[in-house]
């Protein structure tokens, strides 16, 4: 078979409808049903078969083949070749994504703009929850080696998944809860060498099943050097040059992991439960003594009915509970913070039978979590956050479209412990605030002919800040500030417009998009123009900028464009495709920019097959940005050139994928301008480098 096509084989049989909003089955599934002539699975022989069909999960609950949102996938090998050691390294070439890129571990991913607590990071469309909203230096904790499909909804989400979600959701995919039968044994193994951080990582998979009760094993462990980089000087928080380097400092790491679950399948539905452990210790770039040790125990429960008599014949129910800790760690050994975080969600959705053309989801999503923090670092007080929300969407099919709207009403509080020493007076006393938030949204996808298509959206959201917005007061040592935050901060209220218009034609596709989002009252980390001295237990002092949490108005918009062609049919395979982005956004009250805002950036390339064989040619240009605060500084531009090979195969009578890649060929010394600016100048982008990798299914 031509890879090209065994590829899109596969890529279409990664999703069967089911599950909590899709049902993924894992790599080795996928496989065996793009080689069945009928697209049905197959497992060790067994007559057992389940018909796939491709369905986005995020942003998608009633698992339609057209949304107005725009979601971009990444699946398959395209994943395979894509994975670096972070969410936000894997992610960075999706059409408006970017990256905190804190170094290369902590690497978290920005949308449209939008980082922080204003992106919401899922697990299986669940809570992924850790600290990495808190600080920059604190890394997500989900591992890339552990996920088979990686969906990004571009845009406000907050009508699904809460104010959190108003710049748009990341939501990492596995199977740990199989949720469809499975008979006989499948299994995944991938291993991967090299890189600028000079991995030697590997994940293994093994499923099985006699088509009732279903099993899912998986482990992974990854070990990095400090990031190899263009020769360069190193300049510090308080702009010190330090000695010319071909390394970034303190960037090693290494992180393990794994999983067990297991469920119980019938016709109609499914039951299961699954346990995960992610452990990580890496080096913080700005600290070079200090590291970071991370673990986060996770427990799931998820199920799903079909088929039921009465008003809601499917019923879908996940329920989560998390375990976080986080210790910064000095070089003496001696642990300087711990941050620890617990916390529950409940996520319950029912599709009501249809009414005439109308069809809909009703939820209801519950989420609880604590936040302490002890030590040098802690610069927030011990809170405690409650949501609770329910949720409506519907869908029909009109003359002008598929029309689909909905609404969200939420109640968000945040109570704080205060001091907990009555001789320290930095946090004050107890404290509690409440909100309630109300989110709407009207979207409508037009068939304009059997190629082109036309989505829109609009929406109004609203998000409540978050605990370090309304009771921060203490030194933040990742950007070397003093924070303060605003315990009378009302909720933030924007309201956002998304249009785009697609054409498809077999290979060929061309999309381009724009976007606007207005924010009445928009919660920005503003400087203030004042220092605030600092005093150590050693008695020495230092001046530190102040920044505090304000409301303001804000704006921001922006271009999005993709677009592939097929140049050469027959036994050789030509594409090309190319994708486009920017991001414009400002600060409406003071006429600055927003920080850390990407610049404009384009990527080009080709891609080439030959029976097994495939060839890409990438290059990357991101533009000089220079619109930026006036505390911050330009970033210069750069253009990078990244080649990869690959080739499917046969090993032992397994099916097996391997690649090589090569990396910024050229060795160009480049910056990101979405990393803070207290480490941009010491952690460039990383510079030449050969990464090889093999993935086995069977």
């Amino acid at each position: 078979m031509h890879r090209s096509c065994l590829c899109a084989r596969v890529r279409a049989a990664v999703f069967v409808v089911g599950g909590l909003a899709g049902a993924p089955l894992s790599f080795a599934q996928a496989a065996a049903a793009a080689s069945a002539p009928d697209g049905r699975t197959a497992a060790s022989g067994a007559a057992r078969s389940t018909t796939l069909q491709p369905v986005l999960v995020t942003g998608n609950p009633l698992r339609s083949s057209e949304i107005a949102a725009p979601v971009g996938v990444l699946s398959g090998d395209e994943l395979v070749l894509r994975r670096g050691s972070s969410l936000g390294e894997t992610l960075k070439g999706q059409p408006g994504v970017a990256s905190t890129y804190f170094g290369p571990n902590a690497n978290r991913p920005t949308i449209r703009g939008f980082d922080g607590d204003r992106l919401r990071i899922l697990s299986n469309s669940g809570s992924s929850l850790d600290a990495s909203s808190l600080s920059f230096d604190h890394a997500v904790a989900i591992d890339p080696l552990a996920v088979e499909r990686i969906e990004v909804l571009r845009g406000p989400a907050a009508l699904l998944y809460g104010g959190n979600a108003i710049g748009g959701v990341v939501n990492a995919i596995d199977n740990r809860i199989p949720k469809y039968g499975l008979e006989g044994v499948t299994g995944s193994a991938e291993a991967r060498f090299g890189g600028a951080e000079r991995e030697r990582g590997g994940a293994a998979l093994l499923e099985a099943g006699n088509g009732r009760f279903a099993l899912h094993a998986d482990a992974f462990g990854r070990r990095t050097s400090d990031l190899r980089v263009p020769r360069y000087t190193p300049v510090d928080a308080e702009g010190n040059a330090l000695e010319a380097t071909t390394t970034v400092r303190n960037s090693a790491a290494r992180t393990s992991g794994g999983a067990l679950g297991s469920s119980y399948t019938f016709g109609s539905g499914y039951l299961g439960a699954s346990v995960d452990r992610y452990d990580s210790r890496y080096g913080v770039v700005v600290e070079e003594d200090v590291v970071i040790r991370m673990k986060r125990d996770h427990a799931a429960v998820a199920g799903e009915a079909r088929d039921l008599p009465g008003l809601f014949p499917t019923v879908r129910a996940q329920v989560n509970d998390t375990r976080y800790r986080h210790q910064e760690v000095e070089g003496s050994g001696a642990v300087g913070t711990t941050f620890r975080t617990s916390g529950t969600e409940l996520r319950l959705e029912a599709e009501h039978a249809p009414v005439g053309p109308l069809k809909g989801v009703i939820g209801l999503q519950l989420d609880r979590f604590e936040f302490s923090a002890l030590g040098d670092e802690a610069f927030v007080p011990r809170t405690r956050t409650r949501r609770s929300a329910l949720f409506l969407v519907e869908q029909f099919a009109s003359p002008v479209g598929t029309l689909s709207g909905g609404l969200r009403i939420e109640r968000a509080r945040l109570e704080s412990d205060g001091d907990a020493d009555p001789a320290d007076a930095r946090f004050g006393p107890p404290l509690e605030r409440s909100f309630t938030l109300r989110s709407a949204s009207i979207g409508n996808v037009v068939r304009l002919t059997p190629q082109w298509s036309l989505t829109t959206s609009f929406s109004t959201t609203g998000r409540a800040p978050t605990y370090y917005e309304l009771f921060a007061n203490g030194v933040h040592a990742a950007t070397g500030t003093f924070e303060r935050g605003d315990s009378s901060l009302g909720a933030e209220r924007g309201n956002n417009v998304d249009l785009a218009l697609e054409w498809k034609s077999g290979p060929d596709r061309l999309r381009v998009g724009a976007f606007a989002a207005r924010f009445s009252r928009y919660i920005s980390l503003e400087a203030t123009g004042a220092t605030v001295t600092v005093t150590a237990d050693d008695g020495s002092s230092e001046d530190l900028p102040e920044y505090a949490f304000r409301a303001v108005r804000a704006s921001l918009s922006g271009l999005e464009v993709e677009a592939s062609r097929r140049l050469l049919a027959g036994a050789w395979t030509l594409d090309a495709s190319g994708k486009l982005d920017y991001v414009r956004a400002s600060n409406r009250d003071s006429g600055e920019p927003l920080p850390r805002i990407a610049p404009l950036r384009a990527t080009v390339a080709l891609d080439a097959g030959y029976g097994p064989w495939s060839g890409r040619v990438e290059v990357e240009h991101a533009a000089r940005q220079r619109r930026v605060p006036s505390y911050d500084t330009a970033t210069a531009g750069y253009t990078l050139v990244n080649l990869v090979a690959s080739r499917s195969l046969k090993l032992g009578g397994f099916d097996a994928y391997a690649f090589l890649k090569a990396s910024n060929v050229g060795d160009r010394l480049a910056y990101s301008a979405t990393s803070v600016q207290t480490v941009r100048g010491l952690s460039p982008l990383p510079g030449r480098a050969f990464k090889a990798g093999l993935r086995v299914t069977f």
